[in-house]
């Protein structure tokens, strides 16, 4: 984590957009960590979070974009041929395949909190003929989700967040939903502080109030 923090100090926002951009191309670069940490710092102050997630959602969006449009052009005779330069050999063009005749072009929407095949989903929906705006209306949603998603988990949880990223990479989508739940309630309740102070005083008021009132003798009737 400590080279990733020295990227940010460096270069900034920048990290974000080049390196969901490359992530997307199926190059080595981890987005997830990458969000997470700039979300920490967004809440340490260092970052502004909205420009964090701007800056990492049109990242992971241009490079789904641009690996659309090379599985479209080239179709799959040059991935079987020249696949193994974007890591994407003929098994895996299969494998995704099959993906999306299981479970069609919704795919894509949840595609991103996938490992192994969000990488690579922009590629095979250029190939299989996705129609665009099918393509980019999933594309766009899952995306945005899924930078809000990890962004949150930094800003939220802070130093916790390899430990979060290593139980996401084992339970998946089940494990993005608790934490998604988990960091709303608690980032809710950090931005309600003074709200839900002032609703436990007025509650305690009334529950006194109420036992002061049960606690009276009552006069008998002359």
């Amino acid at each position: 984590m400590e080279w990733m923090g020295t990227l940010f100090e460096q270069y900034g926002y920048l990290v974000l957009f080049l390196g969901l951009f490359a992530e997307s191309l199926a190059l080595p670069f981890p987005g997830e960590l990458a969000m997470a940490i700039s979300g920490h710092m967004s809440a340490l102050g260092s970052f502004n979070i909205l420009l964090v997630i701007l800056y990492s959602y049109l990242g992971a969006i241009f490079g789904t974009i641009v690996t659309y449009y090379l599985g479209y052009k080239l179709g799959t005779p040059f991935f079987e041929k020249y696949g193994k330069f974007f890591f994407m050999n003929q098994e895996r063009i299969v494998k995704v395949t099959k993906w999306f005749d299981k479970y069609g072009d919704k795919l894509i929407l949840v595609s991103y909190y996938i490992p192994g095949l969000r990488h690579f989903t922009g590629y095979v929906s250029g190939i299989l003929k996705v129609r665009l705006r099918t393509f980019i209306l999933y594309n766009f949603t899952g995306g945005f989700l899924w930078t809000l998603t990890y962004v949150m988990i930094g800003n939220v949880f802070g130093q916790k967040i390899e430990q979060l990223l290593h139980v996401i990479s084992q339970y998946s989508i089940a494990a993005i939903i608790v934490l998604v739940i988990g960091a709303g309630i608690v980032f809710l309740i950090k931005q309600n502080k003074a709200a839900i102070a002032n609703w436990i005083r007025i509650r305690r008021k009334m529950r006194k109030a109420g036992n002061r009132a049960a606690s009276r003798p009552v006069k008998p009737r002359s």
